[in-house]
């Protein structure tokens, strides 16, 4: 007996020193408080990186391997924070968020060293979007097979990879900015894609001889499996709904006919005809989830049975709390608002530590972003003492939506920036431009949303912008007269009243 509770004993004090980190305190850069009694370290392992993707710690070898957006692909080893980049994707094209996105290491990596990657390309003046499988042997890829190729588009291409317990291998797709894709169970954009590690349909698919498992998704960002076999996705909504989704198979997820939750009349009556599931979780404004990872560790007790979830433009790290069924989201956290800039990536190591990447010298950094170092992955890990100053989760300011700055923030600043000079070649100015000075135009746009190629300032712009009829008279009114009274432009205001009857011209 006396033996038995030695060794129990023993066990708790190995379990408490691998948990907390004996790191010189000086080498943290940040502490976070998560409660009373756990404490988190934040020490920064490598930087100045191009735009890291996708991060994937494994167990057979104690390192991480992650992906970066022009090609590389590197190995982090954790004992010496040393990184290797062990392969260079060949033909990758990078534009925007094009490039080398997804990854994933196969579940029995000792035996079949295998890495799956997924990146964009470029074949005359088409793009395709293509899956790789990549042998790992003593430091390198040796070998390289294709094993997938789909459509793909300047922009929403997705896109994640993830194995579940079976060995299977899941693909999510963006829908390649087409306005039918997702609908057609026939393409393989706006898809859940389901796999064999060798690139084949498995005999149980829910569509005989094809790979779509499930489908109506605009742009996932994020894929993770639950302990319970959950499979958990996060998507990008158009202007509102940004998404969590809990897929299951032959399930129709609504997109581009639905948006998020069936709360319009449109959206009922076509969920009333033919059947669409609605997301677990949606936000509006939108947050632009990326990677999510399922943390099931004890390491931090409170973020157990919790999605971890990266976002990009409201630049924070968050835990969604499930509930015991994993299939609802019972809490949410927010960390590191805007403290870190962009976070992309996300991966957990067999012991509790979690392991995120910045991504803010992308296409669309914010604002003051990218600084230097950027971009770095950074630890999280539980530490044995209390720091005298550490970050806590973000509380909400009490402003009000109505407010033009606020919601002038919350749905065009992401994008134009907030002192309105956009991002050169995507997102136009907003200052002394033809748009802006038309007030009849610029409530159009806003309302109607905008596509094509324009021209401003000598200057071309083709990344779409979203519609924002959803928002009422009153609030485009005041977005449309801060655009107008702000930037350098001392142009006239814009009533609710203009904006009613713009709308009810253009819904004729």
């Amino acid at each position: 007996m006396k033996k038995q509770l030695y060794c129990v004993l023993v066990s708790c004090v190995v379990l408490m020193v691998s948990a907390c980190q004996h790191i010189p305190r000086e080498e943290y850069i940040d502490f976070l408080k998560v409660s009373d009694t756990t404490y988190l370290g934040v020490s920064q392992l490598t930087d100045s990186l191009e735009v890291p993707w996708d991060l994937q710690f494994n167990p057979t070898t104690k390192s991480i391997f992650f992906t970066e957006i022009k090609g590389q692909i590197s190995e982090l080893n954790l004992a010496t924070n040393k990184r290797t980049i062990i392969y260079t994707v060949p033909h990758v094209f990078q534009k925007r968020s094009m490039g080398l996105l997804g990854l994933a290491l196969h579940p029995d990596f000792d035996k079949k060293p295998y890495l799956y990657v997924c990146y964009t390309i470029k074949d005359g003046e088409h793009y395709f979007s293509e899956l790789a499988k990549l042998r790992y042997v003593e430091g390198k890829i040796v070998e390289s097979k294709v094993l997938l190729k789909i459509g793909g588009a300047l922009g929403h291409n997705g896109s994640r990879l993830l194995f579940d317990k079976e060995r299977l291998l899941y693909w999510a797709t963006g829908d390649a900015h087409s306005n039918t894709n997702s609908q057609d169970s026939t393409n393989l954009n706006g898809k859940v894609l389901r796999m064999t590690d060798e690139g084949l349909i498995p005999s149980d698919n829910p569509i005989s001889n094809s790979y779509v498992y499930a489908w109506g998704f605009r742009n996932i960002q994020g894929m993770a499996m639950t302990s319970k076999g959950h499979l958990m996705t996060s998507e990008h909504g158009d202007a509102i709904e940004d998404e969590i989704n809990l897929v299951k198979p032959l399930h129709n997820y609504g997109w581009k006919e639905i948006e998020g939750f069936h709360d319009t009349d449109a959206e009922k009556e076509i969920a009333r005809h033919s059947s669409r599931t609605e997301p677990i979780k949606a936000w509006t404004p939108v947050i632009a989830p990326a990677a999510i990872s399922y943390y099931g560790s004890q390491a931090i007790p409170e973020w157990s049975n919790s999605l971890l979830l990266t976002t990009l433009k409201n630049q924070s790290f968050r835990v969604l709390k499930l509930d015991a069924e994993q299939q609802v989201i019972a809490d949410e956290k927010v960390y590191f608002k805007n403290h870190y800039g962009r976070i992309r990536a996300v991966t957990i190591d067999d012991t509790g530590n979690i392991y995120i990447a910045t991504s803010n010298r992308d296409w669309n950094p914010q604002n003051g972003f990218p600084q230097k170092g950027d971009d770095r992955i950074l630890k999280l890990a539980v530490i044995d003492f209390v720091p005298k100053e550490f970050l806590m989760a973000y509380e909400p300011e009490n402003k009000k939506i109505s407010d033009g700055k606020v919601l002038y923030q919350s749905y065009c600043a992401s994008c134009h920036k907030n002192d309105g000079k956009g991002v050169r070649n995507s997102f136009p100015p907003l200052i002394q431009t033809p748009t802006i000075t038309d007030a009849h135009k610029l409530v159009t746009v806003l309302l109607k949303g905008l596509k094509g190629k324009n021209v401003i300032n000598g200057e071309e712009y083709d990344e779409e912008m979203p519609a924002f009829g959803f928002l009422s008279d009153a609030d485009v009114a005041t977005i449309a007269t801060y655009i107008r009274t702000h930037f350098g432009n001392n142009l006239g205001s814009i009533d609710s009243a203009m904006v009613k009857d713009i709308r009810m011209t253009t819904h004729k």
